[in-house]
């Protein structure tokens, strides 16, 4: 599934071709998404002009005059930018077709993404109660102690929360506690707050190394231009079951948490 950073990268890679550009029509070929599109929503867009763009957690908002598209890229979701030209590939979607010759095209295999209107996108049901970013200020291990009072829950179920924070997937979240030497099974409610700092130093650290290189290659990631994200070859323990910890060379274990798989050194995660 593409976590933060693939859909971060996504975003960079479409923001600028669209922004500003005016909509010229949106095409849909299969509306079974997550959610069937509207059947409205080519008549909503058609002629409005696109403003901005932004990511809140895993959505793409596309901002228009007025009122949002809110984009969601599921399980298997990749968007790219295409034009007129461009031979559809199977699992091809959607086209938002745009004034400047540019196509947003979007395609699913899984069908797990969705396309939404929203009048107003942050008060949407879908954005309304989710946590602070990660990468914003406000997230921090004073934020991640407090929220984690009274809870049972495992630490890394808990990072992985969306009400606690957003977009800290299962990649990332087993990448950051490993970082900063907590084993994921440990209870939220147990861990310091000295060692909540550093897994949220790590929790930045890791989504802002994989957002640079843009994503991780899993199974179906691609970035907006078609090539692979790269950070794939940097994980330490997502993935590596078996294999020696890059720290202490002990075997890298696996346990499902939260029905997720999750990858941790016993002997360097406490």
């Amino acid at each position: 599934m593409p976590e933060l950073p693939e859909v971060e990268t996504t975003l960079r890679g479409i923001e600028k071709p669209l922004s500003g550009a005016k909509i010229e029509c949106l095409r849909i070929r299969d509306s079974r998404l997550r959610w069937p599109i509207p059947d409205d929503l080519g008549a909503r867009v058609e002629g409005r002009r696109i403003v901005s763009l932004q990511r809140r957690a895993k959505y793409i908002l596309i901002n228009l005059e007025p009122g949002s598209l809110i984009w969601h890229l599921g399980m298997s979701g990749s968007m790219r930018i295409v034009n007129k030209s461009t031979e559809l590939r199977k699992h091809d979607h959607v086209d938002l077709v745009l004034s400047n010759e540019v196509i947003l095209r979007y395609n699913d295999p899984r069908r797990f993404g969705c396309l939404l209107w929203a009048d107003d996108a942050l008060a949407h049901p879908l954005l309304r109660s989710l946590g602070p970013e990660p990468l914003d200020a406000e997230f921090n291990g004073t934020y991640l102690y407090k929220k984690s009072r009274g809870r049972r829950i495992a630490i890394k179920s808990f990072i992985m929360d969306q009400k606690v924070v957003v977009g800290v997937g299962n990649i990332y979240a087993s990448e950051a506690l490993f970082l900063a030497g907590i084993r994921p099974a440990r209870q939220a409610s147990r861990i310091s707050l000295a060692r909540y700092d550093a897994l949220a130093v790590h929790i930045k650290g890791v989504l802002q190394r994989a957002i640079a290189q843009g994503g991780t290659t899993l199974r179906d990631f691609s970035q907006a231009d078609g090539r692979p994200g790269y950070f794939e070859q940097q994980l330490h323990v997502y993935g590596r079951e078996k294999q020696p910890c890059t720290l202490c060379g002990h075997a890298i274990s696996n346990k499902v948490i939260g029905q997720r798989a999750s990858y941790y050194c016993p002997k360097c995660q406490i």
